[in-house]
């Protein structure tokens, strides 16, 4: 097992948790865990399934309430807000203090969410449900990367795939569990997913009970050696484009996450099934392409992944506001297969710039990656009522190109475990 070492830093005078970061610790570990990293991929699937929910069932709440595309907008930006407010601050807290059981804990939030969801009749108390079932996202996800991390035995990109494609596969169920369950019964059947919330909870209390022992904290004492060798302000720059990188695909995720159903009824006059459908095959691209996206960065370098992934799907983009309905359906698959692959070699390269604050750039990152989606879908939202989602196709067909900042990333060779 890839065991945490202790970094001196006469800068620090509270105890910190730092994973092994260098070739050395990571060739000389076992290899990875490979129950644990199934376990918390299965929790992160069942974690972002539910949490898929909320977009998914936007036509209906669009229908029953008779909402615009701005309040539609609002409640992801409610339930992203969250999880991007508090992603930070749990990741700052839990490398000074990890506890194991707060994932748990995390999940009995988003249990109270979909409870909540399920039996409201207000605009602003479906706000509060989403905004609550975004804190416990926020609980999660720093806490599972760094167990991800732990269990990887050096591994870093395949471990970090492994994570996240649990999430995606989750995110690409709930549309296709909304349209098959939430669409035919309504909005009440929602609490029926508290279920998958309750059995979450208790992968994840055995999870903690495996993280427990291995949790090794200590005094810091040295001033630590930048990761690579890079000085600061290297390594801070690295940062700024990795975050650049990141808005550029995040933001371009929202406008399908949150609008793509709304894009395919407008344009094409699909039924609402079909649409989310439709959407379940977008998501399900996305799983694949992050599941390669990792080992890819480790054998080959993230800086090349990230190259490929968002600039690669730009071509698409761009041909999407002008497909047919079997065009567009071909498009989406290539554009998820091809820019969610930059997510784990974005996460991984800001985690290893960053050995010794892990769980504050995972939450930052994380955190960024949900908040940008949130003001993302607002945003778009408020530009859809304005002009039409044609228009918002067309603008959000460009933000690829942002990619091409990876140029002016540190060229540093990949880890192997």
């Amino acid at each position: 097992m890839n065991k945490p070492v202790i970094v001196n830093d006469d800068t620090l005078t509270t105890p910190v948790m730092v994973e092994a970061a260098t070739p050395a610790a990571a060739a000389s570990a076992a290899g990875p865990a490979y129950a644990v990293l199934f376990a918390i991929s299965v929790s992160h699937c069942l974690n972002d399934l539910m949490q898929s929910l909320i977009p998914s069932i936007y036509p209906i709440l669009k229908a029953n309430y008779a909402l615009d595309y701005t309040q539609i907008g609002l409640i992801s930006l409610a339930f992203q807000f969250t999880s991007s407010l508090l992603q930070p601050l749990v990741g700052f807290s839990t490398d000074r203090t990890p506890r194991p059981y707060s994932l748990a804990v995390g999940m009995g939030f988003t249990l109270a969410g979909l409870l909540l969801l399920s039996t409201a009749h207000q605009y602003a108390v479906i706000l509060i449900a989403a905004a609550i079932i975004g804190t416990g996202s926020a609980i999660f996800h720093p806490e599972s990367a760094r167990i991800a991390r732990l269990a990887s035995g050096g591994r870093y990109g395949f471990a970090q795939s492994v994570f996240q494609v649990g999430g995606n596969l989750g995110a690409a169920a709930g549309p296709l569990l909304a349209a098959l369950i939430v669409v035919p019964l309504g909005q009440p059947s929602v609490a029926w997913f508290s279920i998958v919330a309750a059995l979450a909870m208790a992968i994840l209390w055995r999870i903690g009970a495996w993280y427990k022992p291995r949790i090794v904290v200590r005094k810091a004492a040295q001033a630590m050696t930048q990761a690579f060798g890079l000085s600061q302000w290297r390594v801070r720059l690295a940062l700024v484009l990795l975050v650049a990188l990141m808005f550029s695909k995040t933001f371009y995720m929202a406008s399908i996450t949150s609008y793509y159903t709304f894009f395919l009824i407008h344009k094409f006059g699909v039924e609402t099934q079909t649409a989310q459908l439709l959407l379940f095959v977008f998501l399900g691209a996305n799983a694949v392409g992050v599941y390669f996206g990792g080992p890819l960065g480790d054998r080959f370098g993230r800086r090349y992944v990230l190259w490929f992934s968002i600039v690669g799907s730009l071509p698409f983009t761009l041909m999407l506001p002008y497909a047919g309905l079997t065009g567009s359906v071909v498009l989406t698959i290539l554009i998820g297969l091809i820019m969610s692959s930059a997510t784990p070699a974005i996460i991984v390269f800001a985690q290893e710039l960053m050995p010794h604050r892990f769980g504050l750039i995972s939450g930052v990152f994380y955190g960024f990656a949900f908040g940008l989606g949130g003001i993302g879908a607002a945003v778009l939202g408020k530009l859809a009522d304005l002009t039409s989602l044609d228009f918002v196709y067309s603008v959000c067909a460009f933000l690829p190109a942002i990619g091409l900042l990876a140029v002016f990333l540190p060229k540093v060779s990949a880890q192997r475990g």
